[in-house]
């Protein structure tokens, strides 16, 4: 028995020795170089490609099938002489024996100077599609065609080459790669350089260590990036599952879109890929750009149709001006700088190749917080909806700040004021009227974004719990609008105004070369003062009161200055439980009738400011100037009456008031203002002209007018004596009727 195993161990040993001389013999004596047309014949033949060998091919038999190509690229069958893949290098070895078991054993599989070509014609057709594909058969139909398969029997198939190939490859190393991607019709092109690759032994069902990195490029727009990748594969071809687990992508990217600035970018996570489904997921997702820094889960379905995305992204607080400038896209400047400095986020997501919903959304940004759903529903139509509910919210923070032009005319108009009302302070009543101001009140700086406006298809529904819009603290803020086409259309704006309420509709046309606005307004009961007060905080406002207004309004322009240059529409307006500040209108016509009655006030003023229970009037605008022909007032011991321009341009009234006095109703009043019976019913003329920050201290008698009063008043005098004298000598010798019509005869 001994001796029988003795004897097979020499066989084998014999036989092995046999094989290894066989190897031997035939990788030296056997050259495949020999035999490039044959091969080149065979890949045209089996794999319907153009085969091009201009380097060596080395090879080794036993036990490894060991290949090595030089200098090889490949072509297809109708462009031959453009071949799609060239590389410096494949080499790659097999065990034989495992073969025949259909096991793919191989060792370290390496390229070297891969390129390849992808190419999309004018037409839409790439030249990868063609990879494969036989040339046509002859006209002739003279090419061998395989006999078709009976009627009622179905075709037979190699269940052999069904079986799955089970690979088993130490290691993939693809070194200094390029791929290139064209297309023709849409002018684009991508490309991938300096491809690196490497792997660890690749098994089917467990994990393969991989490492990539790449320099990726695009034309239009000019972008390019550096890209690392790392992470463990895991594939099941029978269930066509990829997973890539603790992916970790990292890299820059600078270009034309960032403006000259770089983005370094770093994405983790866990990647799943179910072809069979139709899904894919990214859980435990997190991302950074720079300062921003995200967490999430995302997944996708309907892979093989419209791919659809869902998900939640958490997007930690960072500073969203510091980003965008960052990225080439800087805010403007807003008159607060230190607006969004704070962003923060979470949200469901919802998406498509041309959409995007944020649902169940919350974000603060900066001292705000608002919730609600922001979504595009077209990219291509720019279709957003909005719908948010916020605490509060400060807008006067995030408004473009004025240019310098703007802070220069603000400031030359302020000093033109403050000088004019030093002078009517300092005169008391007794200077000249001031001039009408001449300073431009608004600035030339562009309002909206028409660009924007005229491709944005809107649908806005916010409500604020506190906002401050122009500085005014509005309450229960509620805001629906919507735009389509270049028409954007304001539904409501409404909300409560220290403890009164107000609410505006219009519309904002940006159809024309030059944008239409319209606006319809209703305030009730608002204290005047928060409209009219002045950007400096030292000058009271010249009026306070409950203001209940209603306008129609129209203008042009995309600037304050154009819009209110072409202000037209009417208005009509009445202040109630008000105070003329700053100015004793009463003191002014007790000096009025002092000088009728040649006298001069002995008293002092007893107070700055003049109460009134109401003050209406309606307002006619044409061209940035506002006629006023019925303004009306109720002062205790007056009536006023008046009529005159607001020159909305430059902020200035012209005004002629009649006053009707009763004179000085207290106890012991001043004797120069003392009203008898012939100045009863008897309107004192005032004259208002200057800046309407004045108010009544703008506020002259008119001496003209004056003089005119004085004259009907001597003529009234006159009368009265003439009537004293009849009745002293007619007394009783006549009629009443004799004597009244010779009292007529002296009113002639």
């Amino acid at each position: 028995m001994k001796a029988f195993g003795k004897i097979l161990g020499l066989g084998l040993l014999g036989l092995l020795l046999i094989i290894v001389a066989l190897g031997f013999a035939l990788t030296h004596l056997f050259d495949p170089n020999d035999y490039k047309d044959e091969i080149r014949q065979l890949a045209r033949d089996k794999a319907h490609v153009e085969l091009t060998l201009n380097g060596d091919i080395g090879w080794s038999l036993f036990p490894w099938l060991g290949l090595e190509l030089h200098e090889a690229s490949v072509a297809t069958l109708n462009k031959p002489t453009e071949p799609f893949a060239d590389l410096q290098m494949l080499g790659l070895s097999v065990r034989v024996l495992p073969l025949l078991r259909r096991e793919v054993q191989m060792s370290d599989v390496r390229v070297e100077g891969l390129n390849l070509s992808l190419v999309r014609d004018e037409n839409g057709h790439g030249n990868w599609q063609d990879i494969g594909k036989p040339l046509p058969a002859p006209a002739s139909g003279t090419a061998d065609t395989p006999a078709p398969t009976p009627a009622g029997e179905p075709a037979v198939q190699d269940s052999a080459s069904e079986r799955a190939v089970k690979l088993d490859i130490d290691s993939l190393t693809v070194n200094n790669a390029r791929v290139q991607y064209t297309d023709a019709k849409t002018g684009q092109s991508y490309s991938a350089e300096s491809i690196q690759l490497s792997t660890g032994p690749v098994h089917e069902g467990a994990n393969i260590p991989l490492k990539a990195s790449a320099f990726l490029s695009a034309a239009q727009p000019n972008m390019k990036a550096r890209t690392e990748l790392s992470g463990e594969l895991r594939f099941d071809r029978k269930l066509k599952r990829y997973n890539l687990e603790d992916l970790r992508l990292s890299g820059e990217t600078s270009g034309e879109p960032l403006a000259g600035k770089t983005l370094t970018f770093n994405a983790q996570g866990q990647l799943l890929v179910d072809l069979g489904a139709n899904v894919a997921s990214w859980s435990g997702l997190k991302i950074s750009a720079n300062q921003l820094r995200a967490l999430g889960d995302l997944n996708v379905r309907e892979l093989d149709k419209t791919p659809l995305v869902s998900g939640g992204l958490s997007i930690a607080q960072f500073d969203l001006r510091t980003f965008l400038d960052g990225i080439g896209h800087p805010l403007p400047a807003t008159a607060d700088p230190a607006a969004f400095a704070k962003l923060e986020l979470v949200s469901r997501i919802a998406a498509s190749p041309n959409s995007l919903a944020l649902e169940d959304l919350a974000v603060k940004l900066d001292d705000s917080s608002f919730s609600g759903r922001v979504a595009v529903e077209d990219f291509a139509k720019q279709a957003l909806r909005v719908q948010l509910k916020g605490d509060k919210f400060d807008a006067d923070r995030y408004f473009p700040a004025k240019s310098e032009q703007a802070k220069g005319a603000t400031a030359a108009r302020q000093a033109e004021v403050k000088q004019q009302e030093a002078s009517a302070v300092a005169g008391a009543g007794s200077s000249p009227l001031p001039n009408a101001p001449t300073q431009g009140a608004w600035s030339t700086d562009k309002l909206l974004p028409v660009d924007r406006l005229r491709a944005l298809d809107l649908q806005a529904d916010v409500s604020f719990g506190a906002l401050t819009l122009d500085k005014l603290p509005i309450t229960d803020a509620q805001l629906k609008a919507n735009g389509q086409g270049g028409l954007v259309t304001l539904q409501s704006l409404r909300g409560g105004l220290y403890n009164g309420s107000f609410e505006a509709k219009g519309t904002v046309d940006v159809r024309p070369a030059v944008p239409q606005l319209g606006v319809n307004t209703k305030i009730s009961r608002v204290p005047v003062e928060h409209f009219i007060k002045s950007d400096n905080p030292e000058q009271s406002p010249p009026v306070k009161g409950l203001l209940t207004l209603t306008s129609d309004l129209t203008a042009t322009g995309n600037s304050q200055k154009a819009l209110i240059d072409t202000l037209n529409g009417n208005a009509n307006f009445t202040i109630n439980d008000g105070v003329l500040v700053n100015a004793n209108l009463e003191q002014q016509l007790c000096q009025a009738i002092a000088t009728l009655n040649r006298k001069q006030l002995s008293g002092d003023p007893r107070g700055k400011d003049t109460p009134f229970e109401e003050l209406r009037g309606s307002l006619v605008i044409r061209n940035g100037v506002a006629s006023n022909p019925d303004l009306k007032a109720r002062i205790p011991g007056l009536t006023v009456n008046g009529q005159g321009d607001l020159d909305l341009r430059v902020l200035g009234m012209d005004y002629r008031v009649g006053v009707v006095v009763e004179g000085d109703q207290r106890a012991m009043p001043d004797p120069a203002c003392q009203v008898n019976e012939r100045y009863v019913g008897v309107e004192l003329p005032l004259r208002c002209r200057g800046p309407l920050e004045l108010g009544a201290k703008a506020c002259r008698l008119d001496q003209d007018g004056l003089g005119k009063v004085a004259a009907k008043l001597a003529g009234n005098r006159l009368k009265d004596k003439i009537d004293e004298k009849l009745d002293e000598k007619l007394g009783d010798k006549v009629s009443p009727e004799l004597k009244d019509a010779l009292k007529g005869l002296f009113k002639r």
